[in-house]
């Protein structure tokens, strides 16, 4: 029997609001001269189940390229300028490990911030595979991001247990679609949310885990 542990990344493991609030700004100033928002709003509009990010940050209805690549090239660098893990996770992530519980991220985020930022804070090694929007063909709340990540530990439902631990709906859902239960983390970007289970903070996922595992 082999207990797996899907993660999310931002909002769940870390919390990059910051950084990723000032590249955004960098973006809104430099193309399209407009003032700055705050980190507040940015993670509001990002966690909202139904919103057109474009025309939030930057009053396009789709991506511009221009927009595109500038916020890539200034992130790569702020990306890891302010980042922190939550409190309690590291614990998690170690205690976890210890009781050989298999690890991975499925983040909409693209893969190349996703792996700079967890390798920043040295919480790379912890997983087997860290999956990125980019490195699949549909993100979250699409499962094939999920489906990748069982797949590769070769998980077997009725004998292994696996959970998906996200701070949103679009990670509840592709749990759903998956097949395998939903823990959501209320101690990130978002307070409150619905999923098979709910956790207040990273020790609370011991229990459910270690009890249903």
């Amino acid at each position: 029997m082999k207990n797996i542990a899907i993660f999310d990344m931002d909002g769940t493991l870390i919390d990059s609001g910051l950084d990723i609030t000032i590249s955004i700004n960098h973006v809104r100033a430099e193309c399209y001269r407009l003032g700055p928002l705050s980190v507040s709003s940015v993670i509001d509009a990002i966690n909202a189940p139904i919103r057109n990010l474009p025309e939030i940050f930057y009053g396009k209805p789709l991506y511009e390229e221009k927009a595109r690549e500038l916020f890539e090239e200034h992130y790569f660098d702020q990306c890891i300028q302010n980042v922190t893990a939550y409190a309690g996770i590291r614990d998690l992530l170690k205690t976890l490990d210890e009781n050989n519980v298999v690890m991975g991220v499925a983040t909409n985020a693209p893969g190349i911030f996703a792996k700079r930022m967890l390798e920043h804070l040295e919480l790379d090694s912890y997983f087997q595979l860290i999956i990125g929007a980019d490195d699949v063909e549909t993100p979250k709340p699409h499962p094939q991001m999920l489906h990748r990540h069982l797949d590769h530990y070769a998980y077997h439902s009725g004998t292994d247990y696996a959970w998906m631990i996200g701070d949103n709906t679009k990670d509840m859902e592709a749990a759903a679609r998956a097949g395998i239960p939903g823990i959501f983390a209320g101690w990130g970007f978002s307070k409150t949310g619905e999923g098979d289970y709910f956790s207040s903070s990273p020790e609370s996922i011991l229990d459910i885990i270690f009890t249903k595992g």
